[in-house]
This record gives C-alpha cells, sequence and structure tokens, in this order.
C-alpha cells in the first residue's frame, strides 16, 4: 500500500529491518521455510493495476491481453485490490484502491463477478496463476465492517483509528477479536472456493499477527493446497508456515542506493549474506526493481539502470516480479498521489524504448530455460571492482550461470575470479572481444555466461 511513501520509507529503513528481523527468543536460521509447490520456485510474477492497465481499466481489458502476457513469459498474475473503494476521508479523486469498503465486493468499475471469473478461467487456460490483494490490517471508513465496531482498533476515547496518523483513509482492525479473524479468514476461503483463485499478496503483512496468517493459511489450504501467498513484509517468523514469499525490501533499498551512487555495490552482497543468516532456511524472495510504491524504475535509475536492476531481479535467487507497463518503458507515475487517480500505461513508450521491449522476454525466457537461474544456489565472486560491479554464480546439477553486472554508468574493464570454460549467453548480446575471466561492460552493463 502506499500512503506518501511513508511505508516504503519505513521499510528501506535499517531501523525498520532490524526491528523485522529481532526475534531474540526464537532463531528462525535453525527452522526451514515451508514447502512450496514447484511452480512458485519456478515463476515470474507481472503485477497489474487494473484501473491503470488498459484504457478500459477493468477486468476485459486485461483478459484481451492475456496472449501478450503468455508469450512475454508470466506465470502468475497479481491483481491489485479488486474490491469497492471507500468515499469517506478519501484520498484523491478516485481514492486508493488500498481503502476497501467491501472484502466480499467487487468494484463496479472493473466489473461484474462474471468479467472477473472470465479473467480467471482464461489465465488458468492458458497455464497462468492469478493471485489478488488482501488488505486485512485495515478498511475504509465506510465499509460494511464497521457494522460491528468491535472489528475495529480504538483509543482511550473509544473511537476507531487509522493504523498511523499518515493512513488517514483507513480504519485499523482489532485482531485481538477472535470475531475478526473468523470473519476475514472466512472471507479469504470464499475467494479461493468461488473464483478459484490461486493465492494472495498480503498487503502490509507485518501488521497483523503472525499467528493470524498461520490459522489462516491452514484454513484456506483445505480448500485448495496449491496457492502462493505473498507477504509485504520481510520477517524471519513469516516463513516456516505462513508465506511462500516475501518483499525483499532490504535488498532493494540497498540497490537503489547503489544505483544512486550512495552505496558501494559490495553492499547487496552483505544484504544478501544477513539475510541467508537469518532467514529460515529455503526461505524465498520475491525480488523487485520497480512496483506501485515506487516511483517508476526508469525514472530512478535511467533506462540502463532500470535494465541493470531487472537483471538482477531475474537471475538472483528467488521470484523475480515486474510491475505492468515497466516491459514497455513506461515512466507513467501510479504512487501516490497518482495512486488516487486515473494514470493510464503510455504503452506506446515502447516504440522509442526498443533495449527495453526486448529485455524482458528475452531475459524470462533465459530463466526459464535455466534451472541454475530458477533453482541454483548463489557463489558470490570476487571482481577487480566490488565497489562498482557485482559478480556471482547459479549452480544446479551440472549447470553453472556466472552473472555480472555494472551497477556504475562508467565502463568496467576488469577480470571476475572464476575457472574454466564459458559461452556467452547474454540475451540480445552484441559481439565482445573478451570474455570470462577478463570482461568488458558498458555503464549499467550486464552479461551472463554458461559453462561450458
Amino acid at each position: 500500500m502506499k500512503r506518501n511513501r511513508l511505508l516504503c520509507l519505513f521499510v528501506a529503513t535499517a531501523v525498520f529491518v532490524a526491528m523485522a528481523n529481532a526475534q531474540p527468543a526464537r532463531d528462525f536460521s535453525k527452522e526451514n521455510a515451508r514447502a512450496s509447490q514447484e511452480w512458485v520456485k519456478d515463476a515470474v510474477i507481472y503485477q497489474i493495476f487494473p484501473r491503470q492497465y488498459s484504457a478500459t481499466g477493468d477486468f476485459n481489458g486485461i483478459t484481451k491481453d492475456l496472449d501478450r502476457l503468455k508469450a512475454l513469459g508470466v506465470d502468475v498474475l497479481w491483481l491489485m485490490p479488486i474490491h469497492p473503494i471507500g468515499e469517506a476521508k478519501k484520498k484523491g479523486t478516485i481514492g486508493s484502491p488500498y481503502a476497501v469498503r467491501d472484502f466480499y465486493a467487487i468494484n463496479p468499475d472493473y466489473g461484474t463477478a462474471a468479467d472477473l471469473k472470465r479473467l480467471l478461467a482464461e489465465s488458468h487456460r492458458r497455464g497462468m496463476r492469478v493471485i489478488i490483494d488482501v488488505v486485512a490490517n485495515h478498511t475504509a471508513w465506510d465499509s460494511v465492517m464497521m457494522k460491528t465496531p468491535a472489528f475495529y482498533t480504538k483509543n482511550e476515547r473509544g473511537e476507531i483509528i487509522s493504523p498511523v496518523p499518515d493512513w488517514a483513509d483507513v480504519a485499523d482492525l482489532n485482531y485481538d477479536n477472535p470475531e475478526l479473524r473468523k470473519y476475514m479468514i472466512d472471507m479469504l476461503k470464499f475467494w479461493v472456493r468461488d473464483f478459484d483463485l490461486d493465492g494472495f499478496r498480503c498487503d502490509v503483512a507485518g501488521f497483523v499477527p503472525t499467528d493470524f496468517w498461520e490459522t489462516a493459511r491452514a484454513e484456506v489450504d483445505k480448500v485448495k493446497a496449491d496457492t502462493l501467498w505473498l507477504a509485504e513484509w520481510e520477517s524471519p517468523d513469516l516463513h516456516p508456515k505462513a508465506f511462500d514469499l516475501d518483499y525483499s525490501w532490504a535488498m532493494h533499498a540497498m540497490l537503489d542506493k547503489v544505483l544512486h551512487g550512495q552505496a558501494a555495490a559490495h553492499e547487496i552482497r552483505k544484504v544478501w549474506e544477513d539475510q541467508a543468516s537469518k532467514f529460515p532456511k529455503g526461505t524465498l524472495k520475491m525480488r523487485f526493481s520497480d512496483n506501485h510504491d515506487e516511483r517508476r524504475a526508469i525514472a530512478r535509475f535511467g533506462e540502463k539502470g532500470a535494465l541493470a536492476a531487472q537483471a538482477l531481479v531475474f537471475t538472483l535467487d528467488g521470484v523475480p516480479l515486474f510491475y505492468n507497463g515497466l516491459e514497455a518503458g513506461d515512466t507513467t507515475e501510479s504512487g501516490a498521489p497518482a495512486l488516487f487517480e486515473k494514470r493510464p500505461i503510455f504503452w506506446q513508450f515502447a516504440e522509442r524504448r526498443l533495449e527495453m521491449v526486448k529485455f524482458y522476454p528475452a531475459m524470462i525466457a533465459l530463466r526459464k530455460g535455466s534451472i541454475a537461474l530458477r533453482r541454483g544456489g548463489v557463489t558470490w565472486l570476487k571482481n577487480s571492482d566490488e565497489s562498482r560491479v557485482l559478480s556471482f554464480s547459479r549452480k544446479a546439477g551440472n549447470e553453472e550461470i556466472v552473472v555480472v553486472i555494472n551497477t556504475s554508468s562508467t565502463p568496467f574493464f576488469g577480470a571476475v575470479e572464476v575457472s574454466g570454460s564459458f559461452d556467452e549467453v547474454t540475451p540480445n548480446a552484441a559481439d565482445l572481444a573478451n570474455a570470462l575471466p577478463s570482461l568488458s561492460l558498458d555503464g549499467h552493463g550486464f552479461r551472463i555466461f554458461k559453462r561450458r
């Protein structure tokens, strides 16, 4: 959820990461993450803001585009909240989709239940899954749930409050109330049972008690076990029982700093190693360079920098995400204040950003064709300028892939500490005179190699 960048800034700070990872009474690194379905491990997730995705801004506008998304290599569609938006205390002209009026209903601007079921059926027919946002922490002020005031958190004067002051358009739900928990679990089961949904992206999951998520997951699994649960949070306790994936917020925050020249490239490795030492074994992270909580990647990093960032997303361990419009080089904002308005993606950017248009299908095809990139372990490799360049290998069975990424705008001429013979498999690569262990990279360039 986007609330004037408060959440993004909060989760991107070291204070938050330290808080989220602080579990003194329980060493989660000694535990195993819950076992996820094989398709989850191999997935490429595509985030869709239905209001902005098409000219019509509805489910049918997405359904019409499913063949393109399938050809692109998308496995999972994540639909941002599909429910009616509250009017009371709303922000902007339309309001935030994260201020939900009725969790059991569909936003009429997006279409009907039949339209959503058609989108799901057509996605399933093409082998794609669909998950939706669930905003379990709060509701709109004119929610149908306000008929039961005991569902909400109150101050000492008995007044219903917002979760934090900046989120004035929503009211906080009280998970100390067992009836609220039952209501929310029944709601989650409804969407999976009646619409055959494939899982949930859970907004600000850390604001809701972990034991609720564990119970909810167990109950929904009885309806449909083969689902994906993604937490918009980053904390070890979410992984043993509740979630398949969490947000790699700390990695994203460091990547942002590195690409802006505010930190050395090797700090990304430090974040990875720190998390590997604290999270349960087998933890899956969703990797991303852009989403609705950020300014567009191309606006933050430039076109070349945005490609470098997404190259890391597609080649590092975890499950990659890309946000609608990235594949066309779109710069139309969708975070605050545009989150509360109609700001359609400008798909025509694709006509002038051909490098980005070629990048996405080629990188996804490379990932899908490589068990090492989808499932392999990570070994960080030394190189001759680790302040600017990331280098690592991914290994699975007999396959080894080496990835080298220049996080700066200055060309790199150096070497990576690796032995053996490799063939270059960089998508759309121009002919380059040198290869491993010595190599050159353009500013924000990346190269990918496969051991012979």
